[in-house]
């Protein structure tokens, strides 16, 4: 038996792929979808991907702050850079995360990141799976 307890199962329902919609069981995300690059209205997989990934990283920074007794400062900010990329292998991704933590001393950023990066639920889903790269800003 397992003691993983689901928290949380998001439903999402798309339509026409990356030309369609996207629409929440709840209905508090509905977004047009646009390939990248083309002149549409919509967003694409890639910048939903590096907003998720963004929030929930910030998210796993905060846990690992909190347990050091260390305030985030309120401009933390997080840039995200989701890559479609196109080789022999086919369709892949790559990402990169660029952690701004103004006033936080160096050494302890640099730790608040590493644990984060090794604790939030996106990043181990890309671990060994996609280039990553993860730096302080």
């Amino acid at each position: 038996m397992s003691d993983i307890k689901t928290l949380y199962t998001a439903n999402v329902h798309v339509t026409g792929g990356r030309e369609g919609q996207a629409r929440s069981s709840d209905g508090r995300l509905d977004v047009k979808l646009s390939p990248p690059g083309t002149p549409g209205e919509g967003t694409n997989p890639e910048q939903l991907f590096a907003a998720g990934w963004s929030a929930c990283f910030e998210g796993a920074m905060a846990i690992a702050a909190k347990a050091k007794g260390i305030t985030l400062p309120a401009d933390l900010a997080i840039d995200a850079e989701v890559s479609l990329r196109h080789g022999a292998d086919g369709y892949s991704l790559s990402a990169e995360l660029h952690v701004t933590l103004p006033e936080v001393p160096e050494e302890v950023a640099r730790s608040l990141i590493e644990t984060a990066h090794r604790t939030c639920p996106y990043s181990k889903a890309v671990r060994n799976n996609i280039e990553v790269l993860v730096t302080l800003a």
